[in-house]
């Protein structure tokens, strides 16, 4: 009787296999071609994601946590930053998929959220991949800039071969999305820094409960929003319930002539709208007459997006950092969440308040105490504000 050995178990797959790493280097060094690769290939979202985005999404992560360990020695804070903007990057790359699929029919596109996602996923491939650099604190920025301009060049490149929009509309077309696609990270990058402000880990358990037991709310939101973009792209009436932003006119008005004994001295209003998401903003400068003391104060309207800024309110977290000339604190104030900076030596600082989950009140200033940023927050009438965003 003859025996054989047992065969060898399987050598495991690598984590990061040959194909990505190929496509890694072809999206980056020759993005033209590899477009051309990319647009006849089978796939799927959620392929598009787990073997390629939250792979890629993971470096700038981990190296924010090694930033933090390394230089700021905050364990908790750095965990915290880190899975908040791991969890931020993906989200946004799903939101620039959806938008760049809802537009197409705007635009002449062949209207396909699997080449949509392709679109953007692999247009992150440059910020992703200069997020390793991130562990050093002022060259992470600056490499995370360049690889965004370039990310946007890349993008560009793909726009007509995966969306099928003719010549003539895929500038605008390319144009519109980043501009949704801006307005959409600067919300979400202020729920991180507003989420970030505070990191315990009993705040995180807190804020898991929390999370729990309003997801439901925050879904439901997120959901029309994504109806009301798909009904404009479509040339459809907004669903019912599409939030709307306050006329800026209507927020000018809300800011008061005098504030700390300080004249207003300047005022100014804008508003847009793009794909039916709208928003306004309105911003009131006070200074005396030698320019010592400054307050400006700011009323903005996110509407539709506050689906977004409804996930910093999951986060039931606190916190309050000193140092030897002042402090910086994230807490919630008559339930809102509200973020407080001051430094007693410059005399200088800001304080913020989101109030309904779509409204940003903030007061910034120099020369003056944090008591007249409150009064000057306060002074926009906070209740006010709350009517207007269930009126």
């Amino acid at each position: 009787m003859t025996t054989t050995d047992p065969a060898p178990p399987p050598t495991p797959a690598p984590v990061i296999s040959q194909s990505l790493i190929a496509r890694v280097q072809g999206i980056l060094m020759t993005p033209a071609a590899e477009w051309d690769r990319i647009e006849p290939e089978p796939a799927t979202v959620q392929g598009l994601f787990l073997g390629y985005a939250v792979i890629l999404a993971a470096i700038p992560a981990v190296a924010s946590l090694l930033r933090y360990l390394l230089f700021a020695h905050f364990l908790i804070i750095g965990i915290v930053v880190a899975v908040v903007g791991y969890a931020i990057s993906l989200g946004v790359a799903f939101l620039v998929g959806f938008i760049i699929d809802a537009l197409a029919p705007s635009f002449g596109g062949q209207k396909n959220l699997v080449q949509a996602m392709k679109l953007s996923v692999y247009s992150f491939t440059a910020v992703w991949v200069a997020g390793v650099f991130q562990i050093i604190p002022v060259l992470g920025g600056l490499a995370v800039f360049a690889a965004a301009i370039y990310g946007f060049y890349i993008l560009y490149l793909g726009f007509p071969k995966l969306t099928k929009s003719p010549p003539d509309k895929t500038v605008g077309y390319y144009v519109v999305t980043l501009v949704i696609a801006f307005l959409s990270y600067a919300i979400l990058s202020w729920i991180l820094i507003i989420v970030t402000g505070a990191m315990m880990i009993g705040a995180l358990a807190t804020g898991a409960a929390a999370y729990t037991s309003t997801h439901s709310q925050t879904l439901a939101q997120v959901q029309n929003l994504a109806a009301q973009v798909q009904a404009q792209a479509n040339g459809q009436p907004p669903p019912a319930g599409s939030v709307h932003a306050v006329p800026a006119d209507t927020l000018k008005a809300l800011l008061p002539g005098n504030l700390a004994g300080l004249p207003r001295t300047d005022v100014s209003s804008t508003s847009g709208a793009a794909a039916g998401i709208s928003g306004s903003n309105a911003e009131g400068t006070y200074t005396d007459p030698n320019g010592d003391r400054r307050i400006t104060l700011t009323v903005t309207d996110v509407a539709a997006l506050g689906a977004m800024a409804s996930l910093a309110s999951t986060f039931n977290v606190e916190s309050d950092h000193e140092t030897s000339t002042g402090y910086d604190k994230v807490s919630k104030i008559n339930g809102r969440m509200t973020e407080e900076q001051f430094d007693n030596a410059s005399k200088s600082g800001k304080y913020s308040v989101l109030v309904a989950n779509r409204f940003v009140v903030e007061a910034e200033g120099s020369g003056i105490a944090i008591d007249d940023l409150k009064n000057a927050v306060n002074s926009v009438g906070l209740d006010r504000l709350e009517g207007m965003a269930h009126a």
